[in-house]
């Protein structure tokens, strides 16, 4: 059920460009699951990245590689 939320927040996502702009902003993959679950969609993170590579409607899911900061 929850790629059926997945790829129903991907959906939503390709019309609307606030919702698309503060996803590629997110950080992890957790943090998308976040910004979808306040708007009802149930799915985590570590699904997300299983979709890494593959087309869903007109979204690519791609998975960012981000260095982390070092002290």
């Amino acid at each position: 059920m929850s790629l059926d939320q997945l790829k129903a927040f991907l959906g939503r996502m390709q019309d609307d460009s606030a919702l698309r702009q503060a996803v590629m902003a997110a950080a992890t993959a957790d943090d998308v699951a976040q910004i979808a679950g306040a708007l009802g969609y149930q799915f985590s993170g570590d699904e997300l990245l299983r979709l890494s590579g593959q087309k869903v409607g007109r979204v690519t899911v791609t998975k960012q590689d981000i260095p982390g900061e070092y002290s």
